[in-house]
């Protein structure tokens, strides 16, 4: 049998323990915000029908969807060459891995109505899976953290939605900048430049501005059928900085004659003017934030990080009608996503992890033969009782030996059990880091630990 080199596919990581422990700190932070807030727990399969993720992420999501071919001779009674590769793909796949959790989502929403209190609150911890160019920051398989409400049209929830992410990253001490716009402002730009047909051309590419710069924002709008003139028209909108009043009141100025537009100007008033009154720190308006997803409908947000070159670490919006595609109509939601690799890879290159965060395991039994490990046995049963992670070296090794593997763990205490304490009835506690050390009886010894 030949030998295979051990690698995983491009885009996707293993996690050491300590790294996991960092992992289930961000997880665990984030969940503590999200209950708080009464949003509760849902799962959805890694896999959904095709038919459910295709045309909700616009076409270069679509491009982006692994597709999972059919079980058995997926060709059977398919002859590949008289059919386009687009064609095709419904034919010999008709899965996929989820592209996000907001479409799973609405398709659960409409699959469970029956059983669900609205408005529903709902928040969801699952990897989903891009088929993407790796690179920094940029994964093929990754952790979102997804919140929701839906089946209210409230502004209420886009404000609590800032409040989350606000004690989100506060709790994290990340630095954070949140962004905020309306689809409907953009759709006020497309009809006032005399194209409101074209809203998805014009939100996929100025969604790209980040990337590839207003220069090229502007070429890929010409080659989208967006005319000379209107691109002239929309270029003061990228190029206008100034407060959140002055935006509004130059949105307000433009869109004299686009209903949708003002609609959309209101909205992201109500909503910066409850968090005047509420006291919490507002996000910027940022009239060129697009966000490329189909489904969005309403406010949309996006935060990033100040201080680290990432891309966005959060970002969501408002739905009106994600659910109709599935035959329930009139059901809006709101919702946001939190990049769990985005944000590990931020606290580490800031050095933000707590210093604390290390094995679990607090104590040791070091094992001096077989009478020895019986007696300690014993005491890490006690010791486990009183909620204490313990474990016990499983073989009788050097204490040089199992010192090491003490240190190598990170664990700070090892107890000592040899024919000395046995016959005390006791037990030597060593603290790793000072490298003190005391006899005591194990009702002693657990108090400590404790």
């Amino acid at each position: 049998m030949s030998i295979v080199k051990p690698s995983i596919p491009k885009g996707t990581r293993d996690f050491q323990p300590l790294e996991m422990m960092k992992r289930n700190y961000i997880f665990n932070t984030i969940k503590s915000v999200f209950e708080k807030y009464a949003y509760l727990p849902i799962e959805t399969p890694s896999m959904e029908n095709l038919s459910t993720l295709m045309g909700k992420y616009g076409e270069e999501g679509d491009r982006l969807l692994f597709k999972i071919l059919n079980s058995g001779d997926f060709l059977s009674g398919v002859n590949p060459e008289e059919y386009t590769a687009q064609q095709l793909t419904p034919l010999i796949a008709e899965k996929g891995l989820r592209y996000d959790l907001t479409v799973p989502f609405a398709r659960f929403v409409v699959q469970h109505q029956n059983d669900l209190t609205f408005p529903f609150k709902r928040y969801q911890m699952q990897p989903v899976w891009r088929a993407d160019r790796p690179q920094k920051g940029r994964y093929r398989e990754f952790y979102q953290c997804d919140i929701d409400v839906i089946g209210s049209d409230s502004l209420l929830n886009e404000v609590e939605l800032i409040q989350i992410t606000n004690e989100i990253f506060e709790k994290f001490q990340i630095p954070v900048e949140m962004k905020i716009n309306n689809r409907k402002v953009l759709s006020g730009i497309a009809e006032v430049v005399g194209h409101p047909e074209k809203i998805t051309d014009i939100c996929v590419a100025i969604d790209k501005i980040d990337k590839i710069g207003q220069e090229k924002v502007c070429e890929e709008l010409l080659q989208r059928e967006i005319s000379s003139e209107a691109i002239n028209k929309i270029e003061p909108f990228f190029n206008f900085k100034g407060s959140n009043k002055e935006k509004l009141d130059l949105l307000k100025h433009n869109f004299e004659n686009s209903t949708i537009g003002l609609e959309g100007v209101r909205e992201l008033e109500d909503i910066l003017n409850i968090c005047k009154e509420l006291q919490i720190e507002e996000p910027e308006i940022d009239i060129t934030l697009a966000r490329g997803l189909n489904y969005y409908t309403g406010a949309i947000f996006e935060v990033k990080t100040v201080g680290v070159v990432m891309g966005s670490i959060s970002g969501g919006g408002r739905y009106d009608d994600l659910t109709g595609i599935f035959g329930l109509k009139n059901m809006s939601g709101v919702g946001i996503s939190y990049g769990a690799e985005r944000i590990y890879d931020v606290l580490d290159e800031m050095n933000l992890f707590p210093q604390q965060i290390g094995t679990p395991v607090k104590v040791i039994f070091l094992n001096f033969g077989e009478t020895e490990q019986l007696y300690a046995l014993k005491a890490v049963q006690q010791v486990r009782a009183a909620g204490i992670a313990a474990e016990i070296y499983p073989d009788k090794a050097k204490i040089g030996k199992q010192m090491n593997y003490a240190n190598n763990k990170g664990i700070p205490f090892v107890v000592m059990a040899g024919a000395q304490e046995i016959s005390q009835n006791r037990y030597t506690l060593k603290n790793m880091e000072t490298g003190e050390q005391e006899i005591y009886d194990l009702e002693t010894i657990i108090k400590k630990l404790s």
